[in-house]
């Protein structure tokens, strides 16, 4: 896995799958590592290049000081397309991963074919609930917001369900670095991206979790509703759909990415 330069910060980068295919390039959420997207690869890279990355100060890669923006994060993704010398890629990204899409495909039209916005928002109407998580984490680590963050992220059904799934998710967010995630959840406290919806002109799917109250079906249709011809599905899951419904999360960004 190449570690690429973004202004000074070594983001850890993985490029699999079919050579000579269309790129796509995957962006993970808050707390999470790129291999969040396991679920999803043995069937994306028979049809893809699939670029994952983890987010700078998360995972591999380097917890540069911050602050952090959004901005920032999309440029980040823009160094590595440069490094990787690909001009063109599909994006699919998955709650803070599809907020970077959001400035992307606002900022960077030329560089990105399709996007795939997942479990996101635009904007939150006021920062609270990222204060109260900031204060939470600097008293006591990321394990005082573990367990409700988990709960977020996945239904009770599944979390009953598949165990060793939901340990392992709790484990990637436990290993998060606390700086890197505090600079995140700071980024995320002034979000507010409605006004780089309507500029966004690349074909656009919208997907929403039904159970996900993180990032409610609410949110997901204000992207939608102001993305011209953008369109929506809902899938059977909370936060972190890929994760909970991996076969019909797969289905959709597949059917969406290769529909002409």
């Amino acid at each position: 896995m190449p570690m690429i330069d973004a202004d000074g910060c070594l983001l850890n980068v993985s490029v699999e799958g079919r050579d000579g295919g269309p790129t796509l390039m995957l962006s993970n959420s808050l707390g999470c590592t790129l291999q969040m997207w396991e679920p999803q690869m043995k069937a994306l890279t028979q049809v893809f290049r699939v670029i994952r990355y983890d987010r700078r100060g998360h995972g591999k890669s380097t917890v540069a000081p911050g602050p952090y923006t959004m901005e920032r994060f999309g440029r980040d993704v823009l160094a590595i397309l440069d490094d990787l010398n690909i001009e063109k890629v599909h994006w699919c990204g998955l709650s803070m991963g599809g907020m970077v899409g959001q400035w992307l495909g606002a900022n960077a039209p030329e560089r990105f074919g399709k996007l795939i916005l997942a479990n996101t928002s635009c904007y939150y109407a006021e920062p609270t609930k990222w204060l109260e998580r900031i204060d939470a984490v600097k008293k006591g680590g990321i394990a005082a917001v573990a367990d409700a963050v988990i709960a977020g992220w996945l239904t009770q059904d599944f979390r009953e369900r598949e165990p060793a799934i939901t340990a392992k998710m709790k484990s990637m967010l436990l290993a998060s670095p606390v700086e890197g995630y505090l600079a995140c959840c700071e980024a995320l406290s002034t979000l507010d991206q409605r006004a780089l919806l309507p500029k966004i002109k690349s074909p656009t799917l919208v997907i929403a979790g039904r159970h996900d109250v993180a990032t409610p079906i609410s949110a997901a249709e204000l992207i939608r509703s102001n993305i011209p011809g953008a369109s929506m599905t809902i899938i059977d899951a909370a936060h972190i759909s890929n994760v909970e419904q991996p076969h019909a999360f797969t289905d959709a960004v597949v059917g969406f990415l290769t529909q002409r």
